[in-house]
């Protein structure tokens, strides 16, 4: 089955934070918001508490609903934001790891625990030659680093 007149939305569960998570979200990336909606009477929030919000990072809908403590983010989920430059990868790797927790190969999560993975485009050409001795020295050197350095990865691909 196809469907062309619907589109995927991520829906992210917040624990809280919500307003404060997507407006920090529009600010790094850009965006707008579309909708918040609150909790009526009887709810599990306190009534007029946000229950969930509709927004746009670039192109991308999201949804994020202020769910309360009972799931957590974790690594299986995350974003890939991808790089032309450095400077464009030290930006986003900057901001979305202020307050959170650098790991191996690009990946980070953010303060709200959402994982991100922050990618040079040169990446995948470096690591997919079709010189297997380039593309394990790319590999071999991508493995080492947190945040991606495409100057490494560069040098590394050429031996």
């Amino acid at each position: 089955m196809h469907v062309t007149s619907k589109k995927i939305s991520p829906c992210l569960w917040f624990d809280d934070r919500i307003e404060e998570a997507v407006n920090f979200y529009i600010k790094v990336f850009g965006g707008r918001i579309h909708d918040a909606t609150p909790y009526g009477e009887g709810a599990p929030q306190p009534k007029g508490t946000v229950m969930s919000m509709t927004f746009t990072l670039i192109d991308q809908e999201f949804i994020a609903l202020n769910g309360g403590p009972h799931f957590k983010f974790n690594e299986a989920v995350s974003f890939m934001v991808k790089c032309e430059t450095q400077a464009e990868v030290d930006l986003y790797w900057n901001v979305l790891t202020a307050g959170g927790q650098e790991s191996q190969c690009g990946w980070l999560k953010d303060k709200y625990g959402l994982s991100w993975q922050i990618v040079p485009t040169a990446l995948g050409r470096y690591i997919t030659d079709r010189d297997s001795t380039k593309a394990k020295r790319a590999m071999q050197a991508m493995m080492k680093m947190k945040k991606i350095d495409i100057a490494a990865l560069q040098a590394a691909h050429a031996g």
